[in-house]
Parts: C-alpha cells; structure tokens; sequence
C-alpha cells in the first residue's frame, strides 16, 4: 500500500477537475468516483471551469451512489456557463434528478476575472469584459442577489480567483447577507489578507496543482489562448495554510492530464503537508472536517 493512503479515509476532496473540459483530463466523473471509493474517501466535489457541473454529480450518484462517495457538484459562472447572472444561478441550485440535488456552490469565475486577465497579460478590451469588484468596494449587481440565493438555499457562495482585496469585500458583503458558506482560494493572497478572510467567517482553499509542475505548461483557455499558472514554493502556500488556521482546506485541484488522477494528488499532497509537520489531526481538519462543514457533507472527521 501506498504510504499516506491512511490520510484519504473519509476524505473529502472539494475541487476536482475531472469534468469534460478543452485539455485532457486524466481521469473521467466515472473513474474519479471509482477511485475515491476504493481508496475509502467519503466526497468529491466536481468543478467545471466553463460549465455546471452539477448535472456530471447527480449522474455520478445516480450510478454509482451504492459506492458510498458523496458526488457533489456547482456552478462557476464563466461567460460560457451564462455568466453571472441570476437566472443561470437560480436554475443551478436545481439542476439534477430530484430536489435537492442541485449546485452546492455557486463560484464568481475562474479564468473570466479582471485579477487572472491583468495577470495574463490580456488585451485592455478582453480586460473590459471580466468581473472585477472596483476599488471602493461596491459589489456589483447581480452578485448581491446571488449572495442572496446562497443564503437562502444554505449552498456555499464561491469568490472564484479575484484579488485578495476584492475576496475580502466580497467576504464581508456575503456575511452581511447571511451566508453561511464562504468558500474563497487563498493561494496566492498575502498572509494579512487571509487571517482578514478568516475572521469574515471564509473557508480558504489551498490546492495541490499550484506546487506541480503543470504550473510551467501553457494551458488553453476557452478562446484557445495558452497561459500559466502562477506556480509557488511549498514553505511559501505552509505559511498562507498556517495563517488560515482552523479554516484551512486542502484540495487536489486535479484532473489535467499532466497530473496523477485526483486521488493521487489528493494523497501527495498529504505527504508533502506531512513533511512540513503537519499532524495527522490537522490534515484531517482540513481534508475531512472542514470541507465537510463547509459543504454540508455527511462525512465525519
């Protein structure tokens, strides 16, 4: 057996790219789901950077559920999935094959924001059309309603990748709207900025693929353009995991082909977290517990 397998049972891994997508994915819904239950994990959460993905896990569960893994799966309202607009996340938060079974997250986007196209170098007009929370801090519509939404449903509302400055707006604007369900991705946020996120209630996500080598690919966007990933140190993402506390959470982010298939990842990552001494007790707070409370999961710590 592997060493570390031990870390991945009752797992969660929330962020899992093995959707259809523009690359090559490493492994399908259908594998993800296989693998994860034989390593004993309890969830995957199913992320699509260009649709809903909600639909791929009520699938998931409706042929696999009797393998015990919680598929989960939401909405990051790229351009190509609708945008950000309500009523693409209204009929989100439905979308499978019974009530209930809908969105568990509803993400601002990934690659369409004004933070990821300045730091792609991108064109002033491409600039133009991105998400962006302007500098003083006045939350664009219809985000506000979508906050709205997340609240009501009790699903968690996602920041997507802005800028830490933008994440902690949104942070506070979203608790002044009664969500419960912060999901924000602190990789890259100074350490000031994650401790602020913290005590504004967010969960701070933290993944394996921005300490692997596929950040040194150029990787194809939906308008076929190839850009990097900001890669960083492990001492450096230690320090941000340490500023996040009690509210880290750890994720492969996997699924392109360059990388093992997500259960693999999820494992190495583990390891490598294990030799920056972290204990047992709180990687298991920040890959079983903490996902788990943040997206209502039935798993246990």
């Amino acid at each position: 057996m592997l060493y570390g397998m031990n870390y991945l049972k009752g797992a969660v891994d929330c962020h899992v790219h093995s959707c259809p997508h523009l690359n090559i994915r490493s492994a399908n819904v259908f594998d993800s789901v296989r693998q994860a239950a034989a390593a004993g994990m309890s969830a995957i959460g199913l992320m699509d950077n260009f649709q809903n993905s909600s639909g791929y896990a009520a699938l998931a569960m409706a042929e696999l559920g009797h393998l015990g893994v919680e598929v989960f799966g939401g909405l990051i309202m790229q351009p190509t999935a609708g945008g950000v607009n309500y009523e693409v996340a209204r009929n989100a938060v439905d979308y499978g094959y019974q009530l209930g079974a809908g969105a568990r997250f509803l993400s601002l986007p990934t690659h369409h924001t004004r933070s990821v196209a300045e730091q792609e170098r991108r064109s002033p007009a491409y600039i133009e059309t991105t998400f962006f929370v302007p500098e003083n801090g006045k939350i664009p519509e219809p985000v506000p309603a979508i906050m709205d939404l997340c609240a009501e449903r009790d699903i968690v509302f996602d920041c997507g990748h802005v800028s830490g400055r933008e994440a902690v707006a949104l942070a506070a604007e979203a608790g002044r709207r009664g969500v419960k369900r912060l999901r924000t991705h602190c990789g890259s946020y100074e350490v000031d900025v994650i401790r602020e996120l913290v005590m504004l209630g967010a969960y701070c996500e933290f993944s394996f693929f921005l300490l692997t080598h596929a950040t040194q690919v150029g990787l194809t966007h939906v308008d076929q353009e190839k850009h990097l990933a900001p890669g960083q140190t492990l001492q450096d993402l230690v320090l941000r995991i340490r500023a996040a506390g009690d509210r880290a959470i750890v994720s492969s982010d996997a699924g392109i082909y360059l990388l093992p298939p997500p259960v693999e990842a999820f494992r190495e990552f583990l390891v490598i977290l294990e030799t920056e001494r972290f204990t047992e007790a709180e990687l298991r707070k920040m890959n079983t517990t903490n996902p788990s409370d943040l997206f209502g999961l039935n798993s246990t710590s």
